[in-house]
């Protein structure tokens, strides 16, 4: 089995935070979810994912992406579950989000799974040949991700109505004007609802609320412009980004992350 972590900063477009195959599943609990996007694949066997959104049995080929900070925990199903796997970061990790869709969740069938699980043999073997390729493992990291954004267009987990009339605009709308001054109650007036009940959708399908939700995006975009620019200053990113105090912006970011924002910025 081989299981990489990172050891490096981030600075390309998309690489892996973790990846792995043939992998002697454990069980995992993880009731805050994982803070990057986190695709499990089953080699063999069969094993049970427990989700926010719902509740999904993986055979084999088959795989599962999930969004960051969707509460989930797995276990096997069968005498043995063996899996491959990978996470996803970058200096442009807020747009993975685009790239594979909005959704909490996506399954992957077993013809997509053949694809993806030999992308991530081939980037495996790139980080134990000890290669120094950067660009290479960004490629495939990025067709990994392009594989995934299929498997979305296929199964589509919150392709329900209420989802689609009151979850899905507001996401387009955070995405949109994620820099303006958005408020709970503003956000629901787009969608003709209560802050109350949107958030509670908000909890249903993405497992936080509206305003995390607003605030993860933005916290994510901070990241991708503390590494893209490194000259820029921290309350100016603040601004940008739709903080208009920077002491209250740099305390969110390190909740957020562990990292203060010139923390983060130096190991990047």
């Amino acid at each position: 089995m081989t299981v990489i972590f990172r050891s490096t900063p981030v600075n390309i477009p998309f690489t892996f935070d973790s990846i792995g195959n043939h992998w002697d599943q454990p069980p995992v609990s993880r009731p805050k979810g994982y803070p990057c996007y986190h695709y499990l694949q089953t080699e063999t066997g069969c094993g049970r994912v427990e989700t926010s959104v719902g509740t999904f049995l993986l055979h084999e080929g088959e795989g599962l992406l999930l969004s960051p900070f969707i509460r989930h925990s797995y276990q096997k199903e069968s005498d043995r579950w063996r899996t491959c796997f990978a996470s996803f970061t970058g200096t442009l990790e807020s747009s993975i989000q685009t790239i594979v869709g909005s959704r909490p969740a996506v399954k992957v069938e077993p013809e997509q799974g053949q694809k993806i699980a030999e992308l991530i043999t081939r980037c495996v073997s790139l980080y134990s040949a000890g290669q120094d390729n950067k660009e290479a493992l960004s490629v495939n990291c990025y067709r990994l991700l392009l594989s995934l954004a299929d498997a979305a267009h296929t199964y589509n987990l919150t392709d329900t109505p209420v989802y689609q009339r009151y979850v899905a605009p507001v996401i387009k709308e955070i995405e949109k004007n994620y820099a303006q001054p958005l408020t709970a109650a503003s956000l629901s007036r787009q969608v003709f609802v209560t802050p109350q009940y949107l958030s509670r959708l908000f909890r249903k399908y993405l497992n936080c609320s509206t305003i995390e939700y607003l605030i993860l995006f933005r916290i994510s975009k901070a990241k991708e412009l503390l590494v893209t620019e490194p000259r820029t200053e921290v309350q100016a990113i603040a601004h940008r980004i739709g903080f208009s105090d920077a002491s209250h912006f740099a305390a969110t970011f390190r909740r957020c992350t562990g990292l203060t924002p010139a923390e983060f910025r130096r190991l990047n």
